[in-house]
């Protein structure tokens, strides 16, 4: 408890905002390996389209970052 508090006034708060994100994670996870189950595998021109929505362009993998 001591650890959590040095992130945070709001113990319970930043728990259940923790197990929300973990929550969301697993359905997302169940949902992608299901419709892979469903329509076959992710292209890379899907994968790279997914990547630039969820981080832009600039994000992590991009081919347009500088240093």
């Amino acid at each position: 408890m001591a650890e959590l508090k040095k992130f945070t006034d709001n113990v319970s708060g930043y728990v259940a905002e923790a197990v929300a994100r973990q929550i969301r994670h697993q359905l997302l996870g169940e949902d992608l390996r299901r419709h892979e189950e469903e329509q076959g595998a992710f292209s890379e021109e899907e994968l790279t389209e997914a990547r630039e929505r969820i981080f832009g362009t600039d994000g992590p993998g991009s081919q347009t970052n500088t240093p």
